[in-house]
């Protein structure tokens, strides 16, 4: 009982009701909010740490900002904002400031890509078939997921895609510009049970055996550490959890190696990625094949559900 009282007193007051609205369809920082509702950033901050102290907003830090969103099992604040009526005033012009503010940030990123000559839609850039690759992922995915993570999320288009066959997903990127982008699609289809956040592959912000499916694609190619990374991914996964790691076959394609495409890897070998799977705590369950002009490898692997042993000498 104190549990619901702390939620709804946290809940029953104007300025925070308006900022559960805001976070329940994206995820915020406080400059966002304080544009958003022209209140000052003090006051926001005091109505803030008071939600996430009662479980109705999580707050995710990344660099000198902190990310706020809805939390996944806020069930009450998500029954009291079904109750809002969509057409009040207020709460109308809080989602068109904060559609102009996604739209602006949205902008910046994409002209700082242009301006540094970055394509982030890799799949395209190679020539790859996109929709053949979706198909992949599909079928290497179980129907229903609990809790997925995509590292390398890029802009979020994987995470938007699998949005209605996941409870919860998040994703994780190097790229501020990437994640800008990333939020805003999010945002724009209210996604609200999906979160990304800016984090290194090779020390994720997250605890062990927390999802129950991961998936790198097309990351693996640029990591400086790939048994690191594919490690690293394993740490986070559930026992029986699957691990789908989507990729470039071996290739001759030289010019892919820096340049303006920056691969570290001219692709990968069966033999590869099953040792690095299973040094990782993974048994590789079946792999399959895309082809194309540089052929997209997929492999599955399912976490161990005991540790591997290994042999002393």
């Amino acid at each position: 009982m104190d549990a619901l009282l702390t939620e709804l007193r946290a809940a029953a007051e104007p300025t925070r009701l308006r900022l559960l609205a805001l976070c329940a369809r994206g995820a915020w920082c406080v400059s966002d909010l304080v544009a958003i509702l022209g209140q000052s950033q003090p006051r926001l901050s005091r109505h803030l740490k008071l939600l996430v102290e009662a479980g109705l907003l999580v707050r995710t830090p990344e660099g000198a900002n902190a990310w706020f969103q809805l939390a996944p099992d806020a069930d009450l604040a998500r029954q009291v904002l079904a109750r809002l009526p969509e057409e009040d005033p207020l709460l109308a012009a809080d989602r068109r400031a904060a559609a102009r503010l996604a739209a602006e940030r949205a902008r910046a990123a994409s002209e700082s890509f242009r301006r540094h000559g970055a394509d982030w839609d890799e799949l395209r850039a190679l020539g790859l078939p996109a929709a053949a690759i979706e198909a992949a992922t599909d079928a290497a995915l179980p129907p229903r997921i609990g809790r997925l993570l995509d590292i390398g999320c890029g802009t979020g288009g994987l995470l938007e895609r699998l949005a209605g066959r996941i409870d919860e997903g998040v994703g994780v990127d190097a790229s501020r510009d990437m994640l800008a982008l990333a939020r805003t699609r999010l945002a724009e289809r209210g996604l609200s049970h999906i979160a990304v956040r800016q984090a290194d592959m090779y020390r994720l912000p997250i605890g062990d055996a927390s999802f129950d499916a991961v998936m790198l694609q097309m990351v693996l190619h640029y990591a400086e550490d790939p048994a690191a990374a594919l490690a690293e991914a394993a740490r986070v996964l559930k026992p029986s959890g699957v691990l789908v790691v989507i990729d470039l076959a071996p290739h001759g394609r030289a010019e892919l190696l820096g340049g303006a495409f920056a691969h570290r890897w001219p692709g990968f070998d069966d033999a590869g990625i099953a040792g690095w799977l299973g040094a990782a705590g993974c048994v590789p369950a079946r792999t399959s094949t895309v082809e194309a002009a540089l052929p997209v490898r997929v492999w599955v692997a399912e976490r161990m559900t005991r540790p591997v042993s290994v042999p002393t000498h």
